[in-house]
């Protein structure tokens, strides 16, 4: 059949080496019940973050706790770092990546200090979010290292 019809399915990697877990785990209610959108959780053991998905850079909030991607098929991620890290006003946060960068599973675009973080009392959890989509699979928790693909989104 016509293989260049078919949609290309957006692959969804890990951003970082750690704990994967269900969003509905993340100790905040507006990710856990699904306010922001559907996606998934990551319980970081190292501060470098990696793109999610392959795609663009559509916003780098000023505060540098979170970055919004659009995948090659349009699908809008938002990749936030840790909870209630908008407090923090951008400290302990560097990032690699400006907007309309193009990203792929392997582009390095932040690093966050678990540590300054600790410090903080602020929880370093990473969220991959999809605020347009209404299905999403379910997680199992197991650790997953950076850049390993999880599954593919339709």
């Amino acid at each position: 059949m016509f293989s260049f019809l078919k949609k290309k399915k957006t692959a969804l990697f890990s951003p970082a080496d750690g704990q994967l877990v269900p969003l509905s785990k993340v100790e905040d209610p507006v990710f856990s019940q699904g306010m922001m959108g559907p996606g998934i959780a990551v319980l970081p053991s190292s501060d470098d973050i990696y793109s999610p998905v392959e795609g663009t850079v559509s916003n780098v909030f000023p505060t540098k706790h979170a970055i919004g991607l659009k995948t090659k098929d349009g699908k809008e991620v938002l990749l936030h770092f840790g909870i209630d890290t908008v407090e923090l006003k951008g400290e302990g946060f560097e990032v690699f990546v400006d907007v309309n960068d193009k990203v792929q599973n392997d582009t390095l675009l932040a690093r966050m200090d678990r540590a300054y973080l600790k410090e903080q009392e602020k929880i370093d959890t990473l969220m991959v979010l999809f605020p347009e989509e209404k299905e999403f699979p379910s997680v199992e928790e197991k650790a997953v290292n950076a850049k390993d693909e999880l599954f593919e989104l339709d």
